[in-house]
């Protein structure tokens, strides 16, 4: 979920016109560009820049889990990351299980958060060609649901399970590809449907309406409001995702349809956020994150789906099993611009 298969490139806040040259040179990791991770700290590279706060050297293309490490290590002053990775790394699991569970934890200690978003909303969709009816129209079929490893997989099977009640090689058929070939293959029509995280509108969702009527549906809402997906909704990464029906399909143009029992569209969120060492410079952080919250309005222009994926939200995916807590200097611009950050979510 995390790999991109795009060779890094490199942005630097020197190519953004500044008033005076910034005294402070960062770097930072992040995805490939085009969605709510990547425009994030491209946002702040150029604000920073601008501000004469930081020469901020951009790299993408990243694999987040690596980049995670990184800053925990102190290689790195800034990464992406999808909140599941500081969980597992804390406990030494899943990508760190070779760090083991002393040091994942010891090394986990050393992130901390400066500003959260959504990487994207799982939910069910499929061509109308292919005739699908929704969540309850799926054993049998052949369902897309992620790379051949990873948490989309994870998410997409147990979201299906929940949802559908179907599971894997028993009620449909799972197909699993690449990122960089997910719009080939759904294109393609070999699924029959398909259960990923997505954004509205994301570049892939974009380009598989151009061609050919879709229809995206919600998850039912006693189903989601259910102790199940409550409870599985709140794991590390997770959030529940909720929006007006209208503003997603007006966000999504003439060749999707959304479908939902009422004018509520709801989903499964992947969240995460950008991360720090725990000893970057508290004034530092500071000017970095008030130049990032009081540039809010600009970022939200900058993406078709900037206005959902909860930039303004610092509490989003924050406390519970989820190890990360914000720096002391982001705490200080978020709560100085009028937002509220929860205790648990405070570095003490």
């Amino acid at each position: 979920m995390f790999k991109s298969l795009l060779a890094g490139t490199v942005v630097a806040a020197s190519l953004v016109s500044a008033p005076a040259l910034a005294q402070v040179n960062l770097t930072a990791e992040t995805a490939s560009p085009g969605g709510a991770v990547h425009l994030a700290p491209t946002h702040l590279t150029a604000v920073a820049g601008k501000q004469g706060i930081a020469n901020i050297q951009l790299t993408d293309g990243q694999t987040l889990t690596n980049s995670l490490q990184n800053v925990a290590e102190g290689k790195t002053d800034i990464a992406s990351t999808p909140y599941i990775l500081p969980f597992l790394m804390n406990r030494g699991v899943g990508p760190y299980g070779k760090l083991g569970k002393e040091k994942g934890a010891e090394l986990a200690s050393n992130l901390r958060a400066i500003y959260p978003y959504t990487l994207g909303v799982f939910y069910l969709f499929a061509y109308d060609a292919k005739g699908i009816k929704g969540w309850d129209d799926l054993k049998g079929k052949t369902i897309y649901n992620g790379p051949p490893r990873g948490g989309a997989l994870t998410n997409a099977r147990s979201i299906l399970q929940i949802v559908s009640g179907i599971k894997e090689g028993d009620g449909y058929k799972g197909m699993q590809a690449n990122w960089g070939q997910a719009t080939s293959v759904i294109s393609g029509g070999e699924p029959d449907a398909v259960v990923l995280p997505e954004l509205f509108p994301s570049g892939r969702v974009s380009t598989l309406g151009a061609a050919g009527k879709m229809t995206g549906w919600s998850i039912p809402k006693d189903i989601y409001e259910s102790e199940p997906m409550q409870k599985y909704m709140k794991a590390p990464g997770s959030a529940p995702f909720i929006a007006k029906l209208a503003d997603v399909q007006k966000k999504m143009g003439d060749n999707w349809t959304y479908i939902s029992e009422d004018d509520t569209f709801r989903g499964m969120a992947t969240v995460g956020g950008d991360i720090v060492n725990k000893n970057m410079d508290e004034e530092l952080v500071y000017k970095l994150v008030k130049a990032y919250v009081g540039t809010m309005d600009e970022l939200m222009k900058k993406a078709p789906f900037a206005d959902s994926v909860s930039y303004n939200n610092p509490a989003q995916g924050m406390c519970g099993a989820n190890p990360i807590k914000y720096h002391k200097g982001a705490v200080r611009a978020w709560e100085e611009a009028g937002y509220e950050i929860p205790d648990c979510a405070k570095d003490m």
